[in-house]
């Protein structure tokens, strides 16, 4: 079985950086796709960001295409998440999810691991 932890999150300014982590545990998370989603206060959780077992295939959401980057080390049993250009609109809890297989799903039901989240507080 798969459990994950986040890391990194934080107090960033506006047009800032932060770069979360995923650290996972088993040795199938090569075999997982992983995903972040995030959840604002009395908002619902949104997708942010997919990539395949491999590294190969990778989805965004249109709010953060060109400012966030997701990437994974299957040697290290991490995945990333790098964020540019922040905004106050990015302010949210933060979660890294996973699944097994090979589909990339962007829909939060569709993935059964999930970490305790990290918050990421953007001033402006």
């Amino acid at each position: 079985q798969v459990q994950l932890v986040e890391s990194g999150g934080g107090l960033a300014q506006a047009g800032g950086s932060l770069r979360l982590a995923c650290a996972a545990s088993g040795r199938t998370f090569s075999t997982y796709t992983m995903a972040w989603f995030r959840q604002a206060p009395g908002k619902e959780r949104e997708f942010v960001a997919a990539i395949s077992w491999g590294g190969s295939s990778t989805l965004y959401a249109d709010y953060v295409k060109g400012r966030f980057t997701i990437s994974r080390d299957n040697a290290k049993n991490t995945g990333y998440l790098q964020m540019n250009s922040l905004t106050p609109e990015d302010t949210a809890v933060y979660y890294c999810a996973a699944r097994p297989g090979g589909v990339v799903p962007t829909t939060a039901s569709q993935y059964d691991k999930w970490g305790q989240g990290t918050q990421v507080t953007v001033s402006s």
